[in-house]
């Protein structure tokens, strides 16, 4: 399978390598880098429309999206029909990821980065399914390799 598909292997290959530097990695200990998030959300916080989006929340997307192109990238190496291995292999990564934080000094697995993370994961299949659905039917070649008339003849 890697070997069929070099440069999807490489970028699957890389882009898990960043998660697993996200997820894994430690967390800075000074909030300076998450200041224009914190504006963002006292600004949010302010008024009365936009109030429930919380950090909690913004967390649980970013999570969510972090694991779209996982999913986007297993069904295009593991192909339409194993689109169900997508799925498994999807939640044996953060299953893993959250198993391997319990042992780090800086992190700590949590139940929610578990959901969010796998639902990433799922509509990242999901979405890799709908764009692969549509695919480009090739034309009908003669003996000689000449693409053959579609219309009628008299």
């Amino acid at each position: 399978m890697l070997h069929r598909h070099p440069v999807l292997s490489s970028a699957t290959l890389a882009y898990l390598a960043f998660v697993g530097w996200v997820t894994l990695g430690p967390q800075p200990l000074n909030t300076s880098n998450n200041g224009w998030l914190l504006r963002a959300l006292g600004f949010f916080a302010r008024h009365d429309s936009t109030d429930w989006i919380t950090y909690g929340r913004v967390e649980f997307a970013a999570n969510i999206g972090m694991f779209i192109p996982i999913g986007v990238f297993l069904v295009l190496l593991f192909g339409r029909r194993q689109w169900w291995l997508a799925i498994v292999v999807g939640v044996a990564l953060t299953c893993s990821i959250e198993f391997t934080q319990q042992f780090l000094p800086t992190r700590y697995p949590d139940l929610r980065d578990l959901v969010a993370n796998t639902a990433g994961a799922v509509l990242g299949v999901l979405v890799a399914l709908v764009i692969t659905a549509w695919k480009i039917v090739p034309r009908k070649t003669d003996a000689a390799g000449r693409a053959a008339s579609v219309g009628y003849s008299r």
